[in-house]
């Protein structure tokens, strides 16, 4: 019998789409009608859009991320944690006939108040490809997922993706800066300056000091406070909540995202393994059409 679906990727400015039949992949598409330009288009209109050709009846679309807010299509809920892997494919949010939004996760503790919304397809396509006890997912808002086989039981986050931009564009960081190059010395040495001091605030104003007194190079600033506010997080956040266990931590990124965490994980000997995100994405979505079919 033929498995065929949609899995979409619906975020803030950028939307994706894939076509699936028999979890092999026969067409792929994107658009920028991201959330925050739906002003101009209805959900429905744009999923039509982008699904043209594709797109019956008996084909299910599982959309996973922003449409799921306030700001999307219909507000999907969040599960609160712990909670288990196979519940998020069971408490789908219809919006169409066999159209579903994957809910989120929250946290709601007197320490710890969190959500999560996409992440969560990211997580349960991880759990299958590479287990582990700690994920952690970087990006503008870096997810640190605690799990175990079955249940999702803690997260926390960390801004440190959109601080690193607020701070180039918005601050005196970044005032007067050239273009910005790439230099792995340089993310070296602000990412053991974040691990070996991580009072984070007092640092934030040597990063634009060292580019006045010209101590250091003012292309290669960015690459000094990546590597300072990675190294910040990962040395706190570690601290917070790494507990003993054999398994690597899961880092679920781009290869060159994940390459600078596991540079932080390694200053503190702590093995990794990494799942590319679209790979996990998917991963998730197909065990999520897996389950609708059964």
């Amino acid at each position: 019998m033929t498995h065929r679906y949609i899995a979409i990727d619906w975020g803030s400015t950028n939307l994706r789409a894939w076509l699936f039949e028999n979890d092999v992949c026969l067409d792929e598409r994107q658009s920028e009608m991201g959330v925050t330009k739906l002003k101009v288009k209805s959900p429905k209109a744009v999923l039509a859009e982008i699904t043209s050709g594709w797109f019956d009846t008996n084909t299910p679309i599982i959309m996973a991320g922003m449409i799921g807010s306030n700001a999307g299509w219909k507000v999907a809920p969040y599960l609160p944690c712990p909670v288990a892997f196979s519940a998020i494919g069971q408490q789908l949010m219809p919006v169409a006939e066999n159209v579903w939004i994957i809910p989120g996760l929250c946290i709601e503790n007197i320490n710890n108040v969190n959500v999560i919304r996409g992440e969560e397809t990211q997580l349960l396509g991880a759990s299958c490809l590479a287990p582990s006890s700690l994920y952690v997912m970087p990006g503008t808002h870096c997810k640190w997922v605690m799990a175990d086989q079955d249940c999702i039981l803690d997260f926390r986050t960390a801004m440190t993706g959109e601080l690193h931009h607020i701070l180039l564009a918005h601050s005196l960081v970044g005032l007067g800066l050239p273009e910005q190059q790439a230099d792995t010395a340089t993310f070296e040495a602000g990412l053991q300056h974040g691990i070996e001091n991580p009072a984070l605030l007092p640092q934030l104003f040597e990063v634009r000091a060292a580019h006045v007194l010209k101590t250091r190079p003012a292309k290669f600033i960015s690459e000094f406070l990546s590597g300072l506010l990675i190294g910040n997080e990962v040395i706190n956040l570690t601290k917070q909540i790494v507990r003993d266990t054999k398994l690597p931590i899961t880092l679920v990124a781009t290869p060159k995202l994940a390459a600078r965490y596991q540079a932080a994980f390694h200053h503190l000997q702590l093995p990794t393994q990494c799942v590319e995100g679209d790979a996990a994405f998917l991963a998730g979505i197909r065990r999520i059409t897996h389950a609708l079919a059964n």
